[in-house]
């Protein structure tokens, strides 16, 4: 089955309080989007990648993430929306039409491995939509607007959704449709799909598959890197 990534790299990076938006940033001399772009290049699993990133940055990324790290299978860049969610669907509606599986990946997710990129894309071929993710380490309390805690949430059914998120084209089309139909707006992908009662399966994922989004997470990011070079020898 065809499958196509597309990797939203839209963002502004406000939290990171730097004047670059956060997917340029580098990491190890690398910038957060190559590292994440070289595993779907990688992929055996993806045979197309779509960047969607914002308007006056396609030419930068065209001359300076593309070509230098010889990114080829990166087919299209195309212009981003206001949201996150705006972007994605951007992506959605410049598919080929002979994509049938869709992956959506944070850029800003580096540590992404192709193992965990093949097994949500076998879960979704097979069942229709997956996620990877973590189970929950700390308790977690429900809270009132007040500050007072309302409960004590069952640890053991909650989980920490990251990304990639793969679907059938079909079913993630009609959810970004509905969506925009009823004015929703989710915090992810699978949300869009949940909403239509359709069941996503939940892959147990890495916790090191972490999303930079401030100076703290890039900091974390350089130990991993670190830890990871230093066990490959």
């Amino acid at each position: 089955m065809r499958t196509v990534a597309i990797v939203p790299a839209a963002g502004s990076g406000n939290r990171m309080n730097r004047g670059v938006s956060k997917q340029y940033l580098t990491l190890a001399g690398k910038p957060l989007l190559v590292h994440t772009l070289e595993v779907f290049e990688a992929s055996a699993f993806v045979d197309a990648i779509l960047v969607v990133a914002p308007s006056q940055d396609l030419e930068f990324i065209r001359s300076t993430i593309l070509t230098p790290w010889n990114l080829k299978k990166v087919c299209g860049i195309i212009p981003g929306g206001m949201e996150r969610q705006d972007s994605v669907r951007a992506g959605i509606e410049a598919l080929s039409p002979e994509t049938e599986l869709v992956v959506i990946h944070d850029a800003v997710r580096p540590f992404i491995t192709e193992g965990l990129i093949g097994s949500c894309v076998r879960a979704a071929a097979e069942e229709g939509a997956a996620t990877v993710g973590v189970p929950v380490k700390d308790t977690v309390k429900e809270v009132g607007p007040e500050g007072r805690i309302l409960r004590t949430c069952d640890r053991s059914l909650l989980w920490l959704t990251q990304t990639p998120q793969a679907f059938r084209r079909d079913l993630i089309e009609s959810a970004h449709r509905a969506a925009v139909r009823d004015g929703y707006r989710g915090t992810d992908d699978t949300s869009l799909v949940e909403r239509l009662g359709i069941a996503v399966r939940m892959i147990r994922g890495d916790y090191g598959n972490i999303k930079i989004t401030t100076p703290e997470d890039l900091v974390i990011a350089e130990a991993l890197l670190a830890a990871s070079r230093q066990a490959k020898g």
